[in-house]
This record gives C-alpha cells, sequence and structure tokens, in this order.
C-alpha cells in the first residue's frame, strides 16, 4: 500500500500494523482494538519491572536506546510477557472441549497458575477500567467471542473463590485477540494459530510500553535526575547458614 494511500485513507496506528504485522487490511474495528491494547498497556507507573530499569539506566546517564532496551529486556514470564501463554493456555482448553469448571480444576491439580488471571490490588469489587474497556468493546464490535466468553465463565469460577482472581489486562486482550484473529475473516485457522504461536500478542505489550518507558527516560532527562543509588533500608544479609554440610 502506497504511503500516500496511507493518509488518503486515514488508517491510523492500527492499520499501519495491520499492514506491517499481518500483511493484509484488517477491519477498522480490529485496527481500533490493537490501538486500544497500546494505549492499555502504555504505562503502569515507575515501579514496574521495565519502567525500573528504564529509569535507571537514564540516570546512569546511559541514551535513550540503551535506557529502553534495559526496561523491555525485563518482559518475559514473570512481567508483562504473559499474553502469549494466555492466548495458548485458554485455547488449548476451549479447543479440547473443556468446560471451565474442568480447566480450573485441572490446572489447580497440576499446580499450575492460570495465566491472564488474577490481580494484586483490582478485584471483582474494585474492577480493572482497562479491562472492562476493552472486554466491553469486543463484545460490542467484534463479530464473535467465544474465547472471551469462555474467560469470563473461567473468572466466574476464580473469584468465587478469591476476589482478587479476575481476567486481568493480559487475559482480556489475549482472549479478545484470539478471537479476532479466528473470527474477523481475515484469517485462516491455520494463519490465526500461527501468529498465536510466534509471539505476536506479546508484541503488542512490547510495542506498547515502549511508548511509556521512553516516557520515563525523558522524565529523568527533563529533571536532570542524578544517579540513581538504592536505599541501604531495604537491602536485606543474607548471612550464610553456617551449619549446613
Amino acid at each position: 500500500m502506497p504511503i500516500s494511500d496511507v493518509f488518503k485513507e486515514d488508517i491510523g496506528i492500527g492499520g499501519v500494523l495491520s499492514l506491517l504485522w499481518f500483511q493484509r487490511r484488517l477491519p477498522t474495528y480490529a485496527c481500533k482494538f490493537m490501538e486500544m491494547c497500546l494505549m492499555v498497556s502504555a504505562d503502569h507507573g515507575p515501579a514496574v519491572s521495565g519502567a525500573h530499569n528504564t529509569i535507571v539506566t537514564a540516570r546512569a546517564g546511559k541514551d535513550l536506546v540503551s535506557s529502553l532496551v534495559s526496561g523491555l529486556l525485563t518482559i518475559g514470564d514473570r512481567f508483562g510477557g504473559a499474553l502469549d501463554g494466555a492466548a495458548q493456555m485458554f485455547s488449548q482448553a476451549y479447543d479440547s472441549g473443556m468446560i471451565p469448571m474442568e480447566f480450573v480444576n485441572q490446572m489447580r491439580k497440576e499446580g499450575k497458575l492460570i495465566a491472564g488471571i488474577g490481580h494484586r490490588v483490582k478485584s471483582i469489587n474494585n474492577p480493572d477500567m482497562r479491562v472492562v474497556i476493552l472486554r466491553d468493546y469486543a463484545k460490542s464490535n467484534f463479530p464473535s467471542t467465544p474465547l472471551l466468553d469462555y474467560a469470563l465463565a473461567v473468572e466466574k469460577i476464580t473469584t468465587s473463590k478469591k476476589p482478587n482472581l479476575i481476567l486481568n489486562v493480559d487475559g482480556v486482550i489475549a482472549t479478545c485477540f484470539v478471537d479476532l484473529l479466528r473470527y474477523s475473516g481475515a484469517f485462516t485457522n491455520e494463519e490465526a494459530q500461527e501468529y498465536i504461536d510466534i509471539g505476536t500478542l506479546n508484541g503488542l505489550f512490547v510495542l506498547g510500553r515502549t511508548i511509556g518507558n521512553i516516557g520515563h527516560y525523558l522524565d529523568q532527562k527533563r529533571l536532570k535526575q542524578g544517579l540513581y543509588r538504592h536505599p541501604w533500608d531495604d537491602i536485606a544479609y543474607l548471612p550464610p547458614d553456617t551449619n549446613a554440610s
């Protein structure tokens, strides 16, 4: 697609992503959803791993790219990398014909956490508005949302046990994106599965959080912050066990 047409047709960032990541034009609602994902994942404050590393590196006098990648390299299974895992976990359970209660019980039996479920602060009584916004948009605009519906059924079970075991922002992005890939009419089943398998969903988080981490870098430079030194009272030394053989 010529760059002149990109602007003439005003396809936006979502439309550009559809061309560069998927080599095709996606429906307007799909492009809008990708833009919403970038917006809700752009930042989550200075205390999380990625932002913290970016800030520390910026205050050490490093350049933008060095500071940015120091933050991005923290993204993985423990921080921010749950989208691919949630997509695969929920998809496999749904595709196998397992009802939500069976899925929850199996995960408990195997001692596994359900990717995309749970939040440290938000709960069923204090909902995460990012989740609400994305969920409601998908329900109102997507042709079909069977995997999202499945995840919401799982949430009903998990929150009955503990109120903070909600479908979190990773879970809602993951399940909605699978529904988009499978039911938008733009992909074959094989193509949809391939995009899940090769890490496309985590790409949304990486791209979104890049926006926020650049913001943290610029804040530190603008405020002319000096070298960061961690407070001693937050450091614990554990002496070696002298009784160990």
